[in-house]
């Protein structure tokens, strides 16, 4: 449930004086007039606090006196072009300089129906404004007072009383009372008082559907861009979180990694003891296996090991083939290789250097028109 404070803003001639009287307000709770007067009972209805905690919506009505309205028809136009044309009719018929008119235009609801304008001034908005400012106020709309009135009967008008003020509404127009003056408009047109109930039904109807709002063209309120206290927090403990986390990850990553280590270096220390090598750490456990394995010849010192890199040397060269191959208990591997070109010699020898093994070669003609060479590769870069 929503609740609406209606407040009446005073006519601009009564901001002048020290001594403003208190507005006619009213209070809607779900299209029920719940509270009213003509005193400064508004602002305890304004202060408050809802039940189920939703906003409470403050509409200000502008006195028919300072914006009377005209409504124009035109058949034949969709309502945002009649709503166009309403406007730019309605500022060519009116008097006085253009730019220091307020002139608003509402948008019909189907095409057909007559689009209401409200003409008020620009210094009338700025005094209405201040007065809210000056109260703390910022309305969720300005009505002009006349739009509430409901249209007339044919040949009848209506005179209408909405927050102190006489209003009279004929078919086209709504502007302010006046006994000597509304004979002579009505034309022999019946005046007739409109119900209070229905008054007050249409203008719950005008508060929750406004034919047309005063805050708009220049005096539309500005996009507020304001930081949700409970969403800057909620930011706050989001970016310490990443930063923590962030931290988190390497130190995480540093302890498994350390703990790994520690875990292979036992491995090693067990498998050394389990073969006889007393050590202190993997690192001297790890060189004495080799040399042990060195010495049986095996380990980094076996065959397989200058093997594996001569054969991946000379997968990239077709054209190399083995004469001979033989293998020492030191690593080092002996070879005869036979290529159609000495260079093809070259690129496989340039591969093993590039993997750090330490080359000699001697070059040698073969009796079937090859190039050979006698190559001794060292097992240990």
């Amino acid at each position: 449930m929503t609740r609406t404070l209606v407040l009446w803003l005073p006519p601009v001639a009564a901001l002048a004086d020290k001594d403003i009287p208190q507005p006619a307000w009213l209070c809607v709770d779900d299209g029920v007039v719940v509270d009213s007067g003509q005193d400064d009972g508004w602002v305890e209805a304004w202060e408050k606090p809802q039940d189920d905690g939703a906003d409470a919506r403050l509409i200000a009505l502008a006195p028919v006196a300072d914006v009377p309205l005209l409504w124009h028809h035109y058949p034949d136009a969709a309502p945002a072009q009649a709503a166009a044309a309403a406007r730019i009719d309605t500022l060519k018929a009116s008097l006085g300089d253009a730019s220091a008119l307020h002139v608003v235009a509402g948008q019909p609801a189907e095409a057909g129906q007559a689009a209401p304008v409200a003409v008020t001034t620009h210094a009338a908005m700025t005094a209405w404004t201040d007065w809210l400012q000056t109260r703390g106020l910022t309305p969720a709309a300005i009505i002009p007072a006349g739009a509430a009135v409901p249209p007339p009967e044919p040949d009848h008008l209506w005179l209408a009383e909405l927050g102190g003020e006489q209003i009279i509404r004929t078919a086209t127009r709504a502007y302010a009372s006046d006994p000597e003056l509304d004979p002579l408009i009505a034309s022999g047109h019946d005046i007739a008082p409109l119900d209070a109930d229905r008054m007050r039904d249409a203008l719950i109807l005008t508060l929750a559907a406004p034919p047309l709002d005063l805050l708009s063209g220049g005096w539309k309120p500005k996009r507020s861009w304001s930081v949700d206290p409970a969403m800057l927090r909620l930011a706050k403990f989001l970016a310490i979180a990443l930063l923590v986390v962030s931290l988190l990850i390497p130190i995480i990553h540093a302890v498994r990694l350390a703990g790994d280590t520690s875990r292979a270096d036992r491995a090693v220390i067990d498998t050394a003891t389990k073969a006889g090598v007393k050590a202190s750490d993997a690192a001297a456990a790890e060189s004495e296996l080799d040399r042990r394995l060195a010495a049986a010849g095996g380990g980094p010192l076996a065959f397989s090991v200058p093997a594996s890199a001569l054969y991946d040397a000379m997968a990239d060269t077709p054209g190399v083939t083995l004469k001979t191959l033989s293998h020492r208990t030191d690593g080092t591997l002996s070879t005869t290789l036979a290529a159609p070109r000495v260079e093809d010699i070259n690129t496989v020898l340039l591969a093993l250097q590039a993997r750090g093994y330490r080359i000699t070669a001697q070059p040698m003609a073969g009796t079937d028109g090859q190039q050979m060479a006698n190559v001794t590769i060292r097992a240990v870069p």
